[in-house]
């Protein structure tokens, strides 16, 4: 048993993993794995993330993300791609509001005036290396 597998185990990936565990040893070697099974393991990963959850899963961690991708709850969009403009650009800005949030549920938001723009990816990397 790995180190995904050993402490703070969710029951719900603990279930899942028995699933695919089932499918996996009565299966044929190469067959597709089922759709309900890629949902429920979408679902998941929506809760504990995406790394986690294919490493206890034993699933691809770019095909887990693409499920994942493709399953995004309507009325909520799927960021694409975010923008930054550099402090030092001349004209006006408008104000930027920035929010994020863990799978754990923590939550950050920033509320950029549009004045100086901070060093935006140094509060990120703040945020996430946090200790509870």
């Amino acid at each position: 048993m790995d180190d995904a597998t050993r402490l703070d185990f969710p029951a719900a990936l603990s279930r899942t993993q028995g699933k695919l565990r089932q499918w996996r040893r009565l299966g044929r070697p190469g067959a597709w794995i089922p759709e309900d099974l890629w949902r429920e393991a979408a679902a998941l990963a929506r809760t504990y993330g995406i790394h986690r959850t294919a490493r206890a899963l034993r699933l691809n961690y770019y095909s887990l993300k693409k499920r994942l991708t493709a399953t995004a709850e309507p009325g909520r969009p799927v960021p694409q791609f975010v923008e930054l403009l550099p402090g030092g650009m001349p004209g006006p800005r408008s104000e930027c509001l920035i929010e994020v949030e863990e799978a754990s549920g923590a939550k950050l938001r920033i509320h950029l005036p549009g004045s100086n723009l901070p060093d935006v990816a140094a509060l990120l990397s703040g945020f996430r290396e946090r200790r509870p």
